[in-house]
């Protein structure tokens, strides 16, 4: 795992968060999906769990967690803000 890897799950994720999934490649929105834990997105897109975490492959599943703490302590920042 290397750092610009997960910088470019986050920034995926950042965007289509902010509404810009349509950008995005099908496992870009699949990760975006997990990170975000986004099971409708998924439902969305004919993709059970199981399907989408075989799609992102085992090294951007590694990075889906610290993605997923880097989104939400950026909500909390923005929250209370601080961002």
């Amino acid at each position: 795992m290397t750092n610009r890897e997960l910088e470019h799950i986050i920034t995926k994720a950042r965007d289509a968060k902010n509404g810009g999934f349509g950008v995005l490649s099908t496992g870009e929105k699949l990760a975006a999906a997990l990170v975000l834990n986004r099971p409708d997105w998924l439902a969305d897109m004919n993709y059970t769990l199981a399907e989408a975490i075989e799609r992102v492959g085992p090294e951007w599943l590694t990075m889906i967690p610290e993605a997923a703490r880097v989104l939400e302590y950026e909500s909390e920042q923005a929250a209370n803000g601080s961002i």
